[in-house]
């Protein structure tokens, strides 16, 4: 054997070893990819079901904040009606209240007066009706409503 054929025999054994080893590599890299093909299949199988339970979950909490919106406006109105009924009820009855509470006082002061020896009501009978005629309107007046229509009435009347 001659030194050129000794080099080809070495060179035929290297790529041999090598072409063995490149084998080898080939058939576990082909395993792997059966692995990973099976992986992804089971998780694309496993992946769909979760993402249209995601989304149907996604579509049911968008519902639910639709609802919670009706909700929230109805609350709103629903506050500014109770704001505005207590303003009215404030600007109905606060003023007649004092001039009731104001009146009773007088009242009140008029019969300690009276109840104290000093008369301080008229004795005339045509006296006592104008007398009497008077608290009557100014009860009527203290307790009417300022903006029902008998009032705004009595106000395009006298203008």
């Amino acid at each position: 054997m001659s030194v050129g054929e000794l080099a080809g025999l070495l060179v035929a054994v290297f790529w041999a070893v090598l072409v063995t080893l490149l084998a080898v590599v080939l058939v576990r890299l082909s395993r792997v990819l059966k692995e990973a093909t099976v992986l992804v299949s089971a998780v694309t199988e496993q992946a769909v079901p979760l993402l249209s339970d995601a989304g149907a979950a996604v579509r049911s909490a968008n519902q639910q904040l639709e609802r919670v919106d009706e909700i929230t406006a109805n609350v709103q109105d629903a506050a500014a009606n109770a704001n505005a009924l207590s303003s009215t009820v404030a600007a109905t009855l606060g003023g007649p209240l004092v001039k009731v509470a104001a009146f009773s006082y007088g009242v009140r002061k008029a019969v300690s007066k009276q109840q104290g020896g000093q008369p301080s009501v008229p004795s005339q009978s045509g006296e006592r009706e104008e007398l009497a005629r008077l608290i009557r309107a100014e009860v009527r007046a203290a307790t009417a409503p300022r903006n029902g229509l008998l009032s705004r009435v009595r106000r395009a009347v006298r203008s």
